[in-house]
């Protein structure tokens, strides 16, 4: 038998990545996370696994692997943008990700990673280009340094590396990650808990909840991951967006509109106390992108053409699963 490694694969795309791999007849899925906090087996409950593995023991464990891997879709990392220690972040984020795909490239195995949009700090471009590179705090740096380190090692592998740059990805399975969910799923319950919903105010030039990001749902991101899976001739490090940039007051909008099944505009929601800005936490203001948005002409290139959803179709998707919660 061989299987697919899934890192993270308990947590947010990790798990709807396995689900993606389940309605592809894929089973034989070896999972990997930290359970430390618990709750996440829940995004695992419905999917079929082959063995769960420990996160601190999977790359001790390695060895017995040896020749019956497919694939390893790498998922798992600290993705807390606010967390101040580099040595934890590095040695997640960067040193087990080397270790991982040294083996992959014995192995001669496919190794596909999560990468991040914020290795581009606050723009203005989003390309997969060393001058738009920026990060403002130490996980986008441990993102960057990974990329870096495989791009040095694309003229010679021994069989398909591929990064995605994840933009902002929301959807189901997301609970888990508290503070750091998405806006949509924040949203979603500030409006079923207190009736409205709250933005931040405007910042690096852009008015009260208009700061724009490149929204993407997690399963269009999940779509790009099987399809690098389905093509093992591409390899490269790209962006995983949807191509345009929208505001964080039409996200909210989206999700207000969904939830009331109403069509009312950011104004109307706003005079209507359903939509609030309230100021940044202190410490946050000085490490936010106001604005993200990927430019696709790479992964277009390379042979993706697979549209993605806007907020209003995404949201509305998500909202229904919410409700089934």
């Amino acid at each position: 038998m061989t299987y697919t490694v899934v890192t993270g694969a308990a947590g947010f795309i990790g798990s709807r990545l396995v689900e993606g791999l389940n309605r592809r007849g894929i089973t034989s899925v070896i999972a990997v996370d930290n359970l430390a906090h618990a709750d996440k087996f829940r995004n695992l409950a419905a999917c079929e696994i082959a063995d769960y593995v420990d996160h601190a023991q999977f790359l001790d464990q390695l060895e017995r692997f040896e020749g019956a891997v497919a694939a390893v879709f790498h998922q798992g990392a600290c993705s807390d943008t606010m967390e101040t220690d580099g040595r934890y972040m590095l040695d997640n984020n960067y040193t087990y990700s080397k270790r991982l795909l040294e083996w992959c490239q014995e192995e001669e195995v496919p190794f596909l990673y999560a990468s991040s949009a914020s290795v581009y700090g606050a723009g203005p471009e989003f390309r997969e280009d060393r001058r738009c590179e920026k990060p403002l705090n130490v996980y986008g740096y441990s993102k960057f340094l990974f990329d870096q380190l495989v791009r040095r090692q694309l003229s010679e592998r021994t069989a398909q590396i591929a990064g995605l740059r994840y933009f902002n990805v929301y959807g189901p399975n997301e609970a888990h990650k508290g503070r750091m969910a998405s806006v949509a799923y924040h949203a979603y319950h500030q409006l079923l808990g207190g009736g409205s919903v709250k933005l931040f105010v405007g910042s690096g030039g852009y008015g009260d909840g208009e700061q724009k990001r490149d929204f993407v749902y997690v399963d269009d991101v999940v779509e790009v991951n099987l399809w690098l899976l389905e093509n093992p001739g591409v390899a490269g490090v790209f962006n995983c967006g949807t191509g345009r940039a929208q505001s964080f007051n039409e996200l909210a909008a989206a999700v207000i509109n969904a939830v009331q099944g109403s069509r009312l505009g950011v104004k109307e929601m706003v005079a209507k106390g359903l939509l609030e800005y309230i100021a940044f936490p202190a410490g946050l203001a000085d490490k936010y992108q106001s604005y993200t948005q990927a430019d696709l002409a790479r992964l277009r290139a390379a042979g993706y053409a697979r549209e993605f959803r806007p907020v209003e179709a995404g949201v509305a998707a998500y909202v229904a699963e919410l409700r089934k919660t």
